[in-house]
């Protein structure tokens, strides 16, 4: 197990930071088991779970797919697949919809010889941005709804302008792309087993209603050990552990900077305003990305609203400010070795633009 974690640690550089900062503050001040926000670690586990269980039963691909071949217009098909994209990250995690959809813009590209550099980062705005309309969306989202217990509606309330306008921007993006007529075809994939799509698809209404606080998320998170164990064990080996290690590490990290008084009062004082908050949060994003800045922020600070719209604009600018952009970008550069720095300038480009805009619109509103 050591050298399972020393091995990831070395792949995952906010894994590795995490650890050293709960290590290190943890000889500053002694660290308590009740840091660590138990039901945001449960729900992000049975989520992972379930969207696990998705991909291997193809059910995500079949969809698109089944979507993307009714279009032979390269705008109609690059604006297809930012909107599957848009939708697939409210409900499957911004990543997971990368995941999911980034491969198919990739043998579409193949197939018509274009370069898909442009499509690709429109994708990964289309995940940050449409993943933010939803508490399962992401792990931020998923961490604050819990710690602040968000209302539903008022969820939906602060973040639906941002997503809306979002959705608008990245629509006039599109219409940028090309109307030239593209030939390709997609192998249809097909469902490998219907009755346990359904099962799965079931246990995720269940773990929803857990984390809108309709069923304990204790029976949640037994009945999807004991149907996962059931149906397909080999799933367990799939969850991104190092995620849940991750967040424990921060939530020790966090815990242990508040009990010390100065270090406390400071922060306290930094976050004291909203506007400071969203700034904060939106800036803080852009160095160690918006997970483990919506963890560090919501220790020292009530203002919720202003936080949980900083991180999810802040996961717009640098490459590293929502780790879901990290995957598109690795799906690109495999396939396309010679156009790491064209991609690059594209990425950055349009998500300083979006990050520009967002950033001063909602904070003067602030």
């Amino acid at each position: 197990m050591i050298k399972k974690f020393a091995d990831k640690a070395k792949e995952d550089v906010v894994l590795l930071i995490s650890f050293f900062l709960a290590v290190f503050t943890s000889f500053l001040s002694t660290p308590k088991i009740e840091y660590i926000d138990f039901k945001v670690l449960i729900s992000l586990f049975n989520l992972m779970i379930v969207i696990e269980a998705f991909e291997d039963l193809k059910l995500l691909e079949m969809l698109a797919i089944n979507i993307l071949d009714k279009f032979n217009n390269e705008q109609r098909v690059t604006l297809a697949l930012v909107l599957l994209t848009f939708l697939f990250s409210m409900f499957i995690t911004n990543d997971v919809a990368l995941i999911t959809l980034v491969p198919l813009a990739l043998i579409i590209a193949q197939k018509t010889k274009i370069n898909p550099a442009e499509i690709i980062v429109f994708q990964t705005l289309a995940a940050n941005i449409g993943s933010s309309l939803t508490p399962i969306g992401n792990p931020q989202n998923l961490f604050l709804f819990s710690k602040y217990k968000i209302g539903i509606i008022e969820f939906f309330k602060i973040m639906s302008p941002f997503v809306l306008l979002g959705l608008v921007v990245l629509y006039l993006l599109v219409l940028k792309i090309p109307r030239e007529i593209i030939n390709f075809h997609i192998e249809q994939v097909e469902v490998k087993d219907k009755t346990k799509a359904v099962i799965f698809s079931l246990l995720f209404i269940l773990i929803i209603l857990s984390i809108f606080n309709v069923i304990n998320y204790y029976i949640a998170f037994v009945i999807t050990i004991i149907v996962t164990f059931i149906i397909n064990k080999k799933i367990f080996i799939q969850v991104d552990y190092a995620l849940l290690l991750t967040f424990a590490f921060f939530f020790i990290f966090i815990g242990n900077l508040s009990s010390l008084d100065s270090i406390k009062a400071y922060f306290i004082k930094l976050l004291s305003r909203p506007k400071t908050t969203f700034i904060s949060s939106v800036i803080l994003s852009q160095l160690i990305s918006n997970v483990p800045c919506a963890i560090l922020l919501s220790g020292f600070t009530k203002n919720y609203r202003e936080l949980l719209l900083g991180v999810n604009i802040g996961g717009m600018g640098t490459l590293i400010a929502s780790l879901a952009s990290v995957i598109s970008f690795k799906f690109y550069v495999n396939e396309y070795k010679g156009y790491k720095k064209d991609y690059l300038i594209k990425f950055t480009v349009y998500n300083l633009f979006l990050l520009t805009l967002f950033s001063i619109l909602f904070g003067v509103l602030i």
